[in-house]
């Protein structure tokens, strides 16, 4: 195929002929080996060191749902990267934050915005926020073999859902297993204590500044129990990548603003170290 497509200088025919609606079949039809999934590694003993993303945590409100994630990534007990980017658009109503292997991480949200991208241009629609989370499931489920050598990701999804005009928020674990969130969810080694945080926080009637005010500090918590979180660093200025998305679309909220957050919630926590409490009545 290489041979013909040198000596014609133009594409096979097959690449030129509309077929699946999905970028991942065909990937798997024509060049499978480039896939993450299908790659060979060289025989290993014990978990493989690498970059590791850690926590992601999302939020809904009337009228979206808001992703962010710290900015560490970490390598055992060393720290690998202390502004790390997690939290990425998938499309213009979705955006997908990742936990695990830094590295296959950033590569799956690639080829997942490419997957969203040609299913689009090919149907001339997008999916649904169903679809779209049933994809990445399949894009997970494809990971598994590296998943049991050390090598997981495990993402966390969120989107505005047009047809039911709300945010939406869907968890994933190592095979691929969709689970869609009530109100809050948090993945990554500090979302035990990011959960608790928004457990305690969380309301129903939460304006879009309180609920991005929600998540700093719930990655702040995290922050404070898990040395594989990254809290607010302000002598660096990198704080936590925070993104809003509504009926408008995705909106990552700028260094500006996501600093004023961080700052304030640092001022308040001189005072109160161990954050705002909730009512016990």
């Amino acid at each position: 195929m290489e041979a013909n497509t040198r000596s014609t200088g133009r594409l096979p025919a097959a690449f030129l002929t509309p077929g699946s609606s999905s970028f991942m079949d065909f990937l798997s039809e024509h060049q499978p080996e480039i896939l993450p999934g299908n790659r060979q590694l060289p025989p290993t003993q014990g978990v493989i060191e690498a970059p590791h993303g850690t926590t992601i945590v999302a939020v809904t409100f009337p009228g979206g749902v808001v992703l962010a994630g710290d900015r560490r990534a970490t390598m055992g007990n060393v720290i690998a990267q202390r502004d790390i980017e997690k939290v990425f658009p998938a499309d213009e109503y979705s955006a997908v934050g990742i936990a695990g292997t830094a590295g296959l991480a950033v590569e799956m949200v690639k080829l997942f915005q490419l997957e969203l991208e040609h299913f689009e241009k090919v149907e001339g629609a997008q999916l649904s926020l169903e679809g779209k989370a049933n994809r990445l499931s399949t894009m997970i489920r494809s990971n598994l073999g590296m998943a049991m050598q050390g090598l997981a990701v495990v993402p966390l999804f969120a989107g505005y859902d047009v047809g039911r005009d709300r945010g939406r928020i869907f968890s994933y674990d190592v095979t691929g297993g969709r689970s869609e969130e009530t109100n809050f969810a948090a993945t990554g080694s500090g979302s035990i204590f990011a959960r608790g945080a928004m457990k305690k926080l969380f309301r129903d009637d939460l304006s879009e500044e309180e609920a991005t005010t929600l998540v700093v500090q719930a990655l702040y918590d995290a922050a404070d129990d898990d040395s594989a979180t990254g809290g607010p660093d302000v002598a660096r200025r990198i704080y936590p990548i925070v993104t809003v998305i509504t009926e408008d679309g995705f909106r990552r909220l700028t260094e500006e603003e996501s600093s004023g957050i961080a700052r304030s919630i640092l001022a308040r926590r001189l005072e109160q170290p161990d954050g705002p409490r909730a009512a016990l009545l």
